[in-house]
């Protein structure tokens, strides 16, 4: 009897083996063939021997740079209805960090001071000049904070949307993500793939049905295929608390006007002041700012790319 059972057991650790072996080659076969005829939309430049893509739409006085939050596969077509509003009125550049979209991954660790200065690096490599609007979303927050300290003559203003600021882990009693390693391997097999075909709304975004085509969406879940867990993810993910820390005692530069859009949601009323009063507390060093509360979720583009851009083209006219 105990035979038997070996056998059985044996025999069903060789058929979890085989599939995890058939989904590795399958979806890295897949991810082969996409990724040759679905070339990037935007230029790809080379920072640090690496490609990197930054991608542009519209003309104008003002350079607008949207930066992504953490884990958004594909900040191009994240971004597609926000860029398509404001590159109306506005040059739009969307540069996708290592390890994001249609860019190579590095080995570089992904502390602030590298993401600030491959970003510059790639805007530099593109012929973008500045000064820039920062427009950054959730955790570009902080990379933003930093890239405004550091160097405060090559921005223009800051634009957030519900963007973190280092300090809201402290104030808000929370820690920053950590993200296992192990999670990489799941998406290395096809874990990513065969979930984003089978359960396509836990990737894509929350819209009304229009605001993204068809297009965007079939190519949102080539890339979450693609990038999802990304071992660059993982790393800033990780990184993200030492971030936080370097950058708590920065504040924004008087000169740099600053404007926020709060995401509100209206069954938390209370959470939500207390938001507004963090974020006006953090703005209160530039001496011209602004606080927009809008209804909606934490990616407040999927649903608001309209309201964003009209509040900005207003507030850059000052």
């Amino acid at each position: 009897m105990k035979t038997k059972w070996k056998k059985i057991i044996r025999t069903l650790f060789l058929l979890i083996g085989a599939v995890i072996l058939l989904s590795f080659i399958l979806h890295q076969g897949i991810t082969f063939y996409e990724q040759k005829k679905y070339q990037a939309p935007g230029q790809l430049v080379k920072v640090d021997g690496r490609s990197m893509h930054v991608y542009t739409k519209g003309e104008g006085k003002h350079t607008i740079l949207l930066l992504s939050g953490l884990g958004t596969a594909a900040p191009v077509l994240d971004f597609e209805p926000l860029v398509n509003e404001l590159a109306k009125n506005h040059k739009v550049v969307v540069a996708e960090p290592f390890g994001y979209g249609w860019s190579d991954g590095t080995n570089k660790a992904r502390t602030v001071e590298n993401m600030v200065e491959e970003v510059r690096t790639a805007l530099k490599k593109a012929g973008i000049q500045g000064p820039y609007v920062l427009m950054p979303h959730s955790v570009s927050g902080v990379y933003s904070m930093y890239y405004a300290n550091a160097y405060p003559d090559e921005i223009e203003a800051i634009i957030g949307i519900d963007p973190t600021q280092p300090k809201a882990f402290d104030f808000f009693n929370e820690k920053a993500p950590s993200v296992p390693s192990f999670v990489r391997a799941a998406s290395v097999l096809g874990a990513a793939r065969w979930a984003a075909a089978f359960t396509p709304e836990d990737f894509l975004p929350i819209a009304e049905e229009e605001t993204y085509s068809e297009e965007n969406k079939s190519m949102t879940k080539r890339i979450t295929a693609w990038k999802s867990y990304h071992k660059n993810v993982i790393d800033e993910a990780n990184e993200l608390s030492r971030s936080a820390e370097k950058t708590e005692d920065m504040t924004f530069p008087p000169h740099i006007p600053v404007m926020i859009f709060q995401a509100e949601d209206k069954d938390q009323k209370a959470k939500d002041e207390k938001i507004k009063t963090f974020y006006l507390d953090q703005m209160s060093h530039a001496q011209e700012h602004k606080l927009v509360s809008l209804a909606g979720h934490h990616y407040l583009h999927w649903t608001k790319s309209a309201e964003i851009s009209e509040y900005t083209a207003e507030f850059l006219k000052k």
